[in-house]
């Protein structure tokens, strides 16, 4: 496909019908909610050339109407039959040494090989963590309700359980709920609270509602205090489940996933039975074992 933004000339195609309609969807949002990849991905591909609508390079602001023809990188979308899919979102415990990314050019472990694979679209990770902390992550088949999720404008509280190094005064403390400027502006805790510790390290949980990049551990170093541990423990309403081990995922049923629809003004959904089992995804040795282990004996 050429891209619009090349100097070549273009071959003459048929006008978009959505030019200046202003009903319908806009496109990208369509492509996002069944799970494509995420909003701002999407807007992307539109820049990029890499999509069509009615035979035609489609345009950030371009709107979807039912019976539009749709192609992502040349191949055809049914939009029709996949806008009612229902929004699946599972919670996965990330450890330490794995990266909220497809794939890592310096071959680390990614999060997205220890998922059930979904029966449509992909998982769209709803945030990050970095590579040395861990906790809950949300991922979804949804990619308009991640990226208003993670959008600045919803203030999405997100809690953590922070271990610090040495003793902490209560002027940090409060310098710390009351905010400090960091290098991109500036920031602070919601909440700050004491929750013990033995020895050297002292623990505290703490409440804010933005996802900057890394910024936990900024604002503590922003005063001389070294974090020697991190655990996302809550996002909005929802908790890290105790019982999910690390590397190990559950699905939402559907009356949580409904209020994570709300919160963000998407529509609720009708009650889905496609459910993923709450377990990690094994690997071919480990099945091959289980499928050697439950083998008959043979007769003799």
């Amino acid at each position: 496909m050429r891209n619009p933004n090349s100097s070549d000339k273009p071959r003459t195609v048929a006008t978009s019908s959505t030019a200046t309609d202003d009903s319908g969807e806009r496109l990208q949002k369509v492509l996002a909610r069944i799970g494509l990849a995420s909003r701002r991905e999407i807007e992307e591909w539109i820049r990029n050339g890499r999509i069509t609508l009615n035979g035609t390079y489609a345009k950030l602001g371009d709107r979807y109407h039912a019976g539009d023809r749709v192609t992502v990188n040349g191949r055809a979308i049914d939009l029709d039959n996949r806008t009612g899919e229902p929004t699946r979102v599972l919670l996965y415990h990330k450890p330490i040494g794995e990266v909220v990314t497809r794939r890592d050019p310096e071959g680390r472990p990614v999060i997205f090989t220890q998922l059930p694979r979904p029966t449509r679209g992909r998982w769209i990770a709803i945030g990050r963590l970095d590579i040395n902390t861990q906790g809950l992550l949300m991922v979804t088949t949804n990619g308009e309700l991640a990226n208003r999720l993670m959008h600045p404008s919803q203030e999405i509280p997100r809690e953590y359980a922070v271990r610090v190094l040495g003793n902490i005064e209560d002027k940090v403390l409060d310098r710390l709920s009351k905010g400090v400027e960091l290098e991109d502006g500036p920031a602070r805790f919601d909440t700050i609270t004491a929750a013990g510790g033995e020895g050297a390290n002292r623990w505290f949980h703490v409440m804010l509602r933005e996802g900057r990049n890394r910024i936990v551990r900024r604002l503590w170093d922003s005063q001389g205090v070294t974090v020697s541990r991190l655990i996302r423990v809550r996002f909005a309403n929802i908790d890290l489940p105790p019982r999910l081990r690390a590397r190990t995922f559950m699905e939402l049923p559907q009356e949580q996933v409904n209020y994570l629809l709300k919160l963000v003004d998407l529509i609720p959904e009708a009650d889905s039975t496609h459910t993923a089992k709450s377990s990690p995804k094994k690997s071919s040795t480990g099945r091959a074992k289980q499928a050697q282990h439950q083998r008959k004996p043979e007769r003799r």
